[in-house]
């Protein structure tokens, strides 16, 4: 069997990949505008159909727990029939269920289709960035995923404009129909993709996985290569497929525990802060988190945190971009709650983010080479969905949390809790991660 990891990984960027890395990252884009306008429309479904601030709340962490099944489920499925399926279907669902909440009757229904919703967006993400992980060679993999996941920033610029300009005018109904309709046309463009040769390598299905490395060997002008059979025969069985508790061996159980600490850790401080800081700010008397200047400030400010991270994880590591991006993360969260002005909630509002959505994009490249092709689909969606039940239970925290504190020392309490946090995820990594920077995937 030809050795098609050893193929890709002596490869340049080609023009087949970059092309699956912009397509996957339009995709990747929309899922973030439809989170993005989540925050924006809550307020105005709240006052249309009088809900209460549970409620609200509910609403908000309805798709995390659809997230969290969805990203389990595709894990697995895409470790079965393929990354590229998934991709897909998953987009189709999340477009459709978006649509449709556009024309809820009622708040039930309104949260049944939000968690539909969340189903298709959790099972893309993890399968997505397997995807581009698995096409990309080892020397500039890290970069490639987190440019992937540097379209999320596109995303909530884009919710940030709809917020602005549209939900005023045609109302919050109108949000999910625009979030829906560009996934549909993802989508569409997303059949162009090719299965990933890695997976194909591994499903048994040598010549296809050889015809496709072949057609990038060509554009990048490289010879075909074929590796001796000392070297192919190297690994584990590649028809194998890792179940949920193989994930918990001894060969797997470290990765696996510091993946599932990072991405609750990740997901519970993210969402503790973003979805909550508007009201929490404006509590506090800074009237200008309402507008749309303070978003698009806060949106623009995690693409220099995607792209420095994006340099720095081929440069020195996933490991210690990971530890830098968190501790970064965790003194910014501390301070942005010590902010006493405007001019510092904005400065330590943008080195949030910028920290925070760094470390998001390392966790995307670093979270798929922690397991073999065999489990890697699989590893990393239960990763996140286990992040997710930490997305999930944030919204209601972070209230009681200030709630307990008092309206005096509320916001000063909730952002240390954050900043813990994050804390506690960084010193994790850096004593149990692993890195992974230049390794092959097998």
């Amino acid at each position: 069997m030809k050795n098609i990891s050893l193929r890709i990984d002596r490869l340049p960027s080609t023009p087949m990949l970059k092309k699956i890395l912009l397509i996957t990252g339009i995709g990747w884009m929309f899922d973030a505008m439809d989170q993005g306008m989540v925050s924006g429309v809550m307020a105005a479904i709240g006052k249309s159909w009088e809900l209460s601030t549970a409620q609200l709340g509910l609403l908000g962490s309805m798709s995390m727990l659809g997230m969290a099944l969805g990203a389990a489920l595709s894990g697995m499925v895409a470790d079965k029939w393929g990354r590229r399926s998934v991709i897909m279907y998953t987009m189709v669902i999340y477009g459709i269920a978006s649509i449709l909440s556009g024309f809820s009757v009622n708040y039930g229904m309104l949260l049944v289709l939000r968690f539909i919703t969340g189903f298709g967006l959790g099972g893309e993400l993890p399968a997505a960035s397997t995807l581009i992980s698995e096409f990309s060679p080892a020397k500039i993999r890290g970069r490639n995923v987190v440019f992937l996941e540097s379209f999320w920033a596109w995303g909530w610029i884009l919710a940030a404009l709809v917020a602005y300009l549209l939900i005023p005018v045609f109302g919050w109904r109108a949000a999910f129909v625009i979030g829906g309709v560009p996934a549909i046309f993802a989508a569409f463009i997303r059949r162009g993709i090719p299965e990933s040769p890695r997976f194909l390598d591994s499903a048994g299905r040598e010549q296809e996985a050889d015809e496709l490395v072949r057609r990038m060997e060509e554009q990048a002008g490289i010879s075909p290569f074929v590796p001796d059979a000392s070297v192919a025969a190297k690994g584990s069985d590649p028809h194998h497929r890792v179940s949920f508790l193989e994930l918990w061996s001894k060969k797997y159980r470290r990765s696996t525990v510091v993946l599932w600490i990072i991405w609750f850790g990740i997901n519970f401080g993210y969402y503790g802060f973003v979805l909550w800081t508007p009201s929490l700010l404006v509590d506090s008397g800074f009237a200008l988190v309402r507008s749309f200047g303070f978003t698009l400030i806060m949106s623009l400010a995690q693409l220099p945190g995607y792209f420095s991270a994006a340099y720095l994880v081929e440069k020195i590591g996933r490991k210690k971009v990971l530890f830098i991006y968190f501790i970064g993360t965790a003194i910014a969260a501390w301070l942005f709650g010590q902010a006493g002005n405007t001019v510092q909630v904005l400065v330590f509002g943008c080195l949030l983010y910028f920290f925070s959505l760094g470390a998001w994009g390392c966790v995307y490249a670093y979270t798929p080479e922690a397991y073999p092709t065999a489990a890697r689909a699989s590893g990393a969606g239960w990763a996140s969905a286990f992040g997710r039940i930490g997305a999930f239970i944030a919204p209601f925290v972070v209230p009681f949390v200030y709630g307990v504190s008092g309206k005096e020392n509320g916001f000063h309490y909730v952002f240390f809790m954050l900043a813990g946090v994050f804390l506690v995820v960084a010193i994790i990594v850096g004593l149990f991660g692993k890195e992974t920077m230049g390794k092959a995937l097998e």
